[in-house]
């Protein structure tokens, strides 16, 4: 079982930045094995994807924040960052750290983005 744990939430203006972090209970060789993503929860709606690595580095963005939230992996330190760039009111969900690989499927608690306009 891994346990994954989300930080860097809080509450930032419109048009202001926010790095989300997740950390993973593997590291090195065995979290290069996952592909890492990041899916976001707003209130009331489905969870969406916002933006997957996989082990070959390709990466993959949501239409609504494509430029925006680049994401990356340290897999060394087991570790998941989203850049959140120019934020808007509509990013305010709940956003949670993925990671998967064949039929083992692990997610985080999930951390709260709010932003105001």
């Amino acid at each position: 079982q891994v346990q994954l744990v989300e930080s860097g939430g809080g509450l930032v203006q419109a048009g202001g930045s926010l790095r989300l972090s997740c950390t993973a209970s593997v590291s090195g060789s065995v979290f290069r094995l996952y592909n890492v993503g990041w899916y976001r929860q707003a209130p009331g709606k489905q969870r969406e994807m916002v933006a997957v690595r996989t082990i070959g580095a390709t990466t993959n963005y949501a239409d609504s924040v494509r430029g925006r939230f680049p994401i990356s992996r340290d897999d060394a330190l087991g570790m998941v960052y989203l850049q959140m760039n120019i934020l808007k009111p509509e990013d305010t969900a709940a956003y949670y750290c993925n990671i998967k690989a064949g039929r083992y499927d692990y997610w985080g608690q999930g951390t709260h983005v709010t932003v105001s306009s």
